[in-house]
């Protein structure tokens, strides 16, 4: 299994117009093979950070992702509203124990 995190500084006044972006193509992210969950965050101590977490089944389809319309999508949408280059963070782990 695959998680990545990605956040990115925006101007905090663009806020909404990234939050359109995303809820834009997330159901197609969601529908892709291998995509356990895809969400936007906000962070809520400041208005300058928006991210999202992935969850994928394996790196290959997080790489298919990657390489898909959908994704240079996202990029031609999101990258102009950002204000410095993305931190991306991606991280293999088996698994998840489901607590109740």
């Amino acid at each position: 299994m695959l998680v990545a995190h990605v956040r990115f500084p925006i101007a905090p006044q663009d806020r909404p117009a990234v939050a359109a972006a995303f809820l834009a193509g997330l159901e197609q992210v969601r529908a892709m093979p291998g995509c356990i969950a895809c969400y936007p965050v906000q962070d809520l101590s400041d208005a300058a950070v928006f991210g999202v977490v992935h969850e994928w089944r394996s790196e290959a389809e997080f790489t298919a992702y990657t390489r898909s319309d959908v994704f240079a999508a996202f990029g031609r949408k999101l990258r102009p509203l950002m204000t410095a280059s993305p931190d991306s963070r991606r991280f293999v782990t088996r698994e998840p124990d489901v607590v109740v």
